[in-house]
């Protein structure tokens, strides 16, 4: 593995008592051995005949050959038994002590065939340092983002590192400074906590009362979960912050400042809820006349109302005030009563009508996180986890039924596991699409299994069921299709969306451009897919399974993705940028640098190298914009509606 030297073929015992390593004991036949005997051979002419002048020469003469053979030998052959490994010592040149010459060769460590590298963990494991390193060039990467985006995109919501200016495409709140504040505080990265801190105290109450038209769903996830997360990793909930495992050296934000203007931006977005006929909210809100609005066309994505509870019930427990929670905790109650496709749903709803509309079924865009909030909000509220809420764990098993049974398939020739859509429900007919959103999935999978806990002592207690073993299984086998789609690519980025060859599909398609990778004819990446946004799904689910099963192959694919996204996404003057084709070299590019590169893409990496178990599985959960928020324990929750 990069990193690292491989195990010598010898041990420190074979070290002789003049501290210098001696060649002569790598090979299986003494030299000294052989000319002895050849000397020997015929002792008996030589006690009893006449030991003559030529005899004595001839003997002096191999003798001084022997010499210097060992001689030139101790410090020649060395340097190809051990494989090319430089040894230096002082007494290097010495000439071997003669009972060196008799030891016999050491037993050499049997090598492993490379398909049983990954059985074997320990030839994985790198040293805590070598970890730590990497974790460093993660921090340094989000430096480098923040330096460009602090230099031409201040206060603007995201930046665009090839033309040097920032856009507002989310509202104007600046969103890269909130969603990358909690990353800023987990790395230690005071400089940019500073910055980011200030601005937030001085602009963002204006900035909320001034602006126009913002998403529910996209100002929930982003800004209220980043500013509620940095409240609390910065001390404001103190029964449980310590418990997130960051250094109490690094510098925080000001938690007062953050909870007022958390509650001022939620009292706003609560007219989204107040403003529908139904539980299901309107999807935008005009922040400075106090209004909310339908989308054009009336409808809601279904991911985007049921997307909102774990940062809504987190205010309530810190405000004390349950009208925040309520009104998100409606949405999931009432999804609870609407049918479902064995679990699954549609990926719009209607809040005026309170009904899903149409019958397109899909993890990807519009329906991925409906189905990682059943979990991660049952997760969140530990008290009420066997009572009010089971019907929340209870409506994610089934889903996940579904998706078993009726979107999952493998390709061909070589058997990836994935997830597929059903554009016109179950009675129409299958497509073998996913989209990189879709690999939220196999973290989601794992924690729904182990709920937090490694699969090691899951295991050891005796808590994991069939179900969540097969559940566990498939996650692996997901996240390998999801690395695998980084790894079929010229650039090693994944697309924004893949198709793949299944049994019966005669259709074909372009493949990613890496014509060395197995699963070249597996994947197929079509012209309009080929972007990449820097998108943090994959190291989100590698993050997550490596905590849950401790395998660190997981490490190894989070470090690959993370060089390929160095050497082909960094921009010199500060930021990276977007990608608009990742199959080609060098890659055409997107002037981009989208929020979710800092808030979550190297979180999630920068958490994958961590040595410490920072924000723990069963302690804190992740929303679904990678803000870590405590989970509620019996004593501290303030109300819930029942």
């Amino acid at each position: 593995m990069s990193g690292t030297s491989g195990p010598l073929p010898y041990s420190m015992r074979d070290v002789c008592a003049g501290g210098a390593y001696n060649n002569a004991k790598f090979r299986h036949r003494s030299r000294l051995k052989m000319v002895l005997q050849s000397l020997s051979t015929n002792s008996s002419k030589y006690r009893c005949g006449k030991f003559t002048v030529g005899k004595f020469l001839s003997l002096l003469m191999v003798s001084g050959l022997l010499y210097l053979f060992l001689h030139k030998g101790s410090e020649g052959i060395i340097s190809s038994e051990l494989h090319g490994k430089e040894v230096q010592n002082k007494n290097a040149k010495r000439a071997p002590n003669i009972r060196t010459f008799w030891r016999k060769p050491p037993r050499l460590p049997p090598r492993l065939p490379p398909n049983e590298i990954y059985k074997n963990n320990s030839l994985l494991q790198q040293s805590p340092s070598e970890w730590t390193s990497r974790q460093k060039k993660v921090k340094e990467a989000f430096e480098h983002a923040w330096s460009g985006y602090q230099k031409y995109a201040m206060g603007y919501d995201e930046l665009m590192p090839l033309s040097h200016r920032g856009t507002d495409g989310l509202g104007g709140l600046g969103a890269t400074i909130v969603d990358s504040l909690d990353t800023a505080i987990i790395m230690g990265a005071d400089d940019v906590v500073s910055e980011a801190s200030k601005w937030i105290e001085d602009n963002l109450m204006k900035r909320i009362s001034e602006k126009g038209q913002v998403n529910l769903f996209e100002t929930t996830i982003r800004v209220l979960g980043g500013l509620l997360s940095a409240y609390h990793l910065s001390g404001g909930d103190h029964p449980g912050a310590g418990d997130s495992g960051v250094p109490v050296t690094y510098k925080k934000a000001n938690p007062e400042r953050l909870l007022k203007v958390s509650k001022d931006l939620a009292d706003r977005l609560l007219l989204a809820f107040t403003s529908s006929p139904t539980a299901i909210p309107l999807s935008d809100v005009i922040l400075r006349d106090h209004t909310a609005h339908a989308a054009p066309d009336g409808l809601s994505s279904t991911s985007e109302a049921s997307t909102l509870q774990l940062e809504f019930s987190y205010l309530s427990k810190v405000s004390g005030d349950p009208k925040y929670d309520r009104a998100a905790m409606k949405v999931l109650e009432h999804m609870h009563t609407l049918p479902k496709v064995e679990g699954l749903v549609p990926i719009y709803i209607n809040p005026s009508s309170g009904q899903f509309s149409g019958e397109n079924i899909r993890l990807g865009s519009r329906g991925d996180s409906y189905y990682e909030y059943l979990l991660k909000v049952w997760v969140q509220q530990e008290e009420y986890r066997d009572s009010s809420l089971k019907y929340l764990f209870e409506m994610y098993t089934e889903a996940m039924r579904g998706v078993k049974h009726l979107l999952v398939r493998k390709t061909v020739p070589n058997g990836l596991v994935f997830v597929g859509e059903l554009p016109s429900g179950r009675n129409g007919g299958f497509s073998p699409k996913m989209d990189h959103l879709v690999c939220f999935l196999p973290g989601t999978l794992a924690l729904g299994a182990t709920k937090g806990i490694t699969k090691r002592k899951a295991l050891e207690s005796n808590l994991l069921t069939d179900e969540d073993k097969e559940n566990l299984q498939l996650a692996e086998d997901l996240a390998k299709t999801c690395v695998e789609m980084y790894f079929v690519t010229s650039t090693g980025l994944a697309p924004e969306i893949a198709y793949f060859h299944i049994e019966g599909d005669t259709e074909g398609g372009p493949d990613g451009g890496n014509k060395s990778s197995k699963y070249i004819n597996d994947i197929i990446i079509k012209p309009l897919d080929r972007h990449n946004l820097l998108r943090p799904e994959t190291v989100e689910s590698l993050f997550v399974l490596y905590r849950i099963t401790e395998d660190p192959k997981y490490r190894e694919w989070g470090w690959q993705i993370f060089q390929a996204f160095e050497k082909y996404t960094k921009v010199d003057s500060g930021g990276y940028t977007s990608l608009d084709d990742v199959t080609s070299l060098p890659p055409s590019t997107r002037d981009k640098m989208e929020t979710f590169f800092l808030g979550e893409t190297l979180k999630y990496l920068y958490l994958l190298f961590d040595e410490n178990n920072t924000l723990p599985l069963d302690k804190y959960v992740f929303n679904t914009e990678a803000h870590p928020l405590p989970v509620i324990r019996s004593t501290e929750r303030a109300s819930h509606s029942v």
